[in-house]
């Protein structure tokens, strides 16, 4: 399946810084194309600059959360509708720091998901573990539990359109990564219980790492057996580490 490269760029960037670092990534992948999918999940005040910096290339605009309702009295929030007006063709959910510092529970990931999915948009759900929760052996119940939680019914739309990020929470800007065989055991246990989920569906579901990836381990990372992709923090708000991501 084709891999993803994503960038979460987090509460990171002026419109202005936006435009100049998704123009710098649009130029490269002009000048030497990828065979991989491009996202950036842009901070909402950014996304329509983000999106018309990669109009002529093969990148595209996300968002990095939504509201699992078309309008209504729920302020602070984006609809699907508004992050599709504004250019958005992704959406992300379940993140960690929506998880664990904004208090989103499972259920409400889940809403997100299925009501993202249902009007139009593209959807990466994060899943992952906290340290002591790996150290006490519930690695599989929590993954099992939020992909549970947060899988939509109707397998067979999810194909081409969704995806699972694994991001163990004790390695995001932490500067850890998980090694080689923690990857492939978690990754082999998410393919499994999308397997379990969606039957032969979930071999098509692509299964990203993310968790400190950087130009120095994301070669690495991207060659493991499941890794069909990677979700990029920190080391995505440089355009140039970005591609050369892009390009491991």
């Amino acid at each position: 399946m084709q891999k993803i490269i994503a960038a979460n760029w987090k509460m990171y960037k002026t419109r202005q810084e936006a435009r100049e670092t998704a123009a710098a990534v649009a130029a490269a992948l002009n000048e030497q194309p990828t065979p991989h999918e491009v996202v950036v999940f842009a901070p909402f005040t950014a996304i329509a600059d983000v999106a018309d910096a990669f109009a002529a290339s093969q990148a595209q605009a996300g968002a990095q959360d939504v509201w699992p309702a078309v309008e209504g009295a729920f302020t602070g929030e984006i609809s699907p509708r508004m992050l599709q007006d504004a250019g958005a063709v992704w959406g992300l959910t379940g993140h960690s720091e929506r998880r664990h510092v904004l208090g989103e529970s499972d259920e409400l990931v889940g809403r997100k998901t299925a009501f993202a999915l249902e009007q139009g948009l593209k959807v990466m759900l994060c899943i992952g573990e906290k340290l002591e929760e790996r150290e006490s052996g519930q690695l599989e119940d929590v993954l099992r539990r939020q992909l549970d939680s947060g899988l939509p019914a109707g397998e067979n739309a999810l194909e081409g359109r969704f995806a699972v990020a694994y991001e163990p929470v004790w390695a995001i800007g932490t500067g850890k990564v998980a090694g080689p065989d923690e990857v492939l055991a978690t990754h082999a246990v998410v393919r499994r219980l999308l397997c379990e989920r969606l039957g032969e569906t979930g071999n098509r579901i692509p299964i990203l790492y993310g968790g400190s990836v950087k130009p120095a381990n994301a070669g690495n990372l991207i060659g493991l057996d499941n890794v069909d992709g990677l979700l990029i923090g920190g080391a995505s708000l440089d355009a140039q580490s970005f591609v050369q991501i892009i390009r491991a």
